[in-house]
């Protein structure tokens, strides 16, 4: 069987979905790997590492398309090489079912086997599988270090003969995958950390990274069956608002996380609570894309307002790609590794398997 994985736009998207050391174990599988020209070189991954290992390159992406058995993506493609697509392929990549909803139809309906990664089951035996926690690990960590970098003052205390510099008080908002990350890189700096979320059950592993949670009284557990957030009744929304709008009087750094699966992101910080923050002060809004946590946040800008800085990115992974590109590669090995049957050498959809039958687009 081939498996193929197409260059993607770089200008959007510098990931790439298979490396050479997953190449490798592909190979080692019984798999034909072959890739678009380039592939990967703009990651330090030269075309003669992947041609030791057995890889080749096609230079017509639409050759490429057309010979592969699957498809291995970051997401999808372009309308041009998505419509190449034939029945029988399958197409594997984190696919965005709520935006792309009639692309997905459109192709489930010529018989391709979609397999959207971001949908998996949060079970033991997918936690290898889980695109969104590795990538969000690494977001949650850039978020840390970019609001940092931006941030016109240090970080951990320091004790001088000229006086005592304090340390920054960072809060985190939304104790996910990513909020976690950014709470252990942040204490790891040397900065003071809060942190808040919906789920009551975030607040020991926010308080085992050394950070203080902040929850309001009578708190709700807003925690789906799949470990998720949902979204919160009115009156929580109103205590959550009161808390940190006295909490934000004292913070330097905001790193926003909160999302909601297949929901636009919460508005948390509105335009009347970032009056109560420092001039000098800085927020990292992580969920930008998805029309951001922050009032006034916008995609791939600064935006100042009375002295505070609002950052967002669409991807913020474009600046660790080759971390990112790893993790993604070896989820998506481990993906393909339950869907392939050794014996027959073919993809076994097995619809009783609970990460298959949540993964696929019908």
């Amino acid at each position: 069987m081939i498996i193929c994985s197409v260059s993607e736009n770089k200008d959007l998207e510098k990931r790439v979905s298979i490396t050479p050391e997953i190449a490798k174990k592909y190979i080692n599988l019984g798999f034909e790997i072959q890739l678009s020209e380039n592939y990967g070189k703009h990651l330090g991954f030269e075309k003669s590492e992947y041609i030791k290992l057995g890889v080749k390159f096609v230079s017509d992406d639409k050759k490429l398309i057309e010979s592969a058995d699957i498809i291995i993506q970051m997401g999808l493609l372009d309308e041009d090489k998505i419509s190449i697509l034939k029945s029988n392929q399958t197409y594997i990549g984190i696919l965005n079912p709520n935006e792309n909803k009639i692309k997905l139809e459109e192709l489930a309906r010529k018989k391709i086997n979609l397999f959207s990664l971001e949908l998996l089951p949060r079970i033991t035996r997918a936690q290898s599988m889980d695109v969104l926690s590795s990538q969000a690990n690494l977001a949650g960590y850039k978020a840390v270090v970019e609001s940092f970098s931006t941030f016109e003052k240090a970080i951990p205390m320091m004790m001088t003969a000229a006086g005592t510099i304090p340390a920054a008080k960072v809060l985190v908002v939304g104790a996910g995958v990513a909020g976690l990350q950014a709470i252990a890189t942040a204490k790891r700096m040397g900065a003071i950390v809060f942190a808040t979320d919906v789920r009551i059950a975030s607040k020991e592993q926010v308080e085992s990274l050394g950070g203080k949670f902040l929850t309001v009284d009578e708190a709700e557990n807003l925690e789906t069956e799949g470990g998720y957030a949902k979204e919160a009744s009115e009156e929580f929304k109103k205590k959550q608002e009161e808390l940190l709008s006295e909490t934000l009087k004292k913070i330097d750094i905001v790193i926003c996380t909160a999302l909601i699966p297949g929901k636009k992101a919460p508005l948390i910080i509105k335009e009347k609570m970032l009056k109560n923050i420092k001039p000098g002060s800085v927020i990292y809004d992580l969920a930008a894309s998805q029309g951001g946590n922050v009032a006034f946040t916008e995609v791939d800008k600064i935006i100042e307002k009375d002295g505070v800085k609002i950052m967002g990115e669409r991807n913020i992974l474009n600046k660790l790609p080759a971390s990112s590109s790893s993790l993604y590669s070896k989820n998506v090995f481990n993906f393909v590794s339950n869907l392939y049957d050794k014996e027959s050498k073919k993809i076994n959809i097995n619809l009783e398997d609970e990460i298959i039958a949540k993964t696929i687009i019908k």
